[in-house]
């Protein structure tokens, strides 16, 4: 698998500053990477899908980072990767942009809640992304592990039908910049977290998969 040169630039930032992912947090992390591995005892694929309240901007960046993450770690035939909310909005145009400036090749349809086709090889399909409730008929429906992006969605859904395990992996929402000069800023920020942490969740699934 070949990717996009800007994102082979990404991916070493992801490779420098999985360092700096403080030690609290990598325990979270690997909770995630172990609930992982146990599915795959018992199955030939993981299904994970990303959840928030409006399946708008942290969920997406959950279900595109953990998607090339475990592509470029050679995983994309063990691991698949959604997205969804307690409500459906759209995705939201600047974490689209913040991921284009990552690397990734986007097309994006006209509409309330466009698809998003998003290429980051020319060997890989393209990662679908649109907003929608976690329990869309284009989602699992059983079996998968539900990674809780957000305090609001993980709090007022205090069970998520069809899920086998739930983590809670929250992150701070970038639309508090919306509007601002820190905009571009503050979204390229929770990107790359997001990113960083994915990436560092696929490389404890590799090295648990060596032992």
């Amino acid at each position: 698998m070949n990717p996009y040169p800007a994102l082979n630039k990404t991916i070493e930032y992801f490779r420098n500053h999985i360092a700096f992912i403080p030690q609290e947090r990598k325990s979270v992390l690997e909770k995630l990477a172990i609930g992982i591995k146990s599915l795959l005892l018992y199955s030939e694929q993981a299904d994970l899908i990303f959840i928030c309240t409006h399946n708008s901007r942290r969920s997406h960046f959950g279900q595109v980072w953990a998607h090339f993450a475990a592509a470029c770690n050679g995983l994309a035939d063990k691991i698949n990767t959604f997205s969804g909310g307690t409500e459906a909005t759209a995705f939201h145009p600047n974490a689209i942009a913040s991921l284009a400036g990552a690397g990734f090749q986007i097309e994006t349809e006209e509409g309330k809640n466009p698809i998003s086709l998003l290429k980051f090889s020319d060997d890989e399909p393209a990662i679908t992304c649109f907003s929608k409730v976690y329990n869309d008929p284009s989602n699992p429906q059983s079996d998968f592990i539900a990674v809780m992006t957000c305090s609001d969605a993980d709090e007022n859904c205090p069970y998520i039908p069809g899920a086998t395990q739930r983590f809670t992996v929250t992150y701070e929402d970038p639309k508090i910049s919306d509007g601002t000069p820190l905009e571009s800023t503050t979204y390229d920020e929770r990107s790359l977290q997001i990113g960083t942490e994915m990436w560092y969740v696929m490389d404890v699934l590799n090295s648990n998969r060596n032992q």
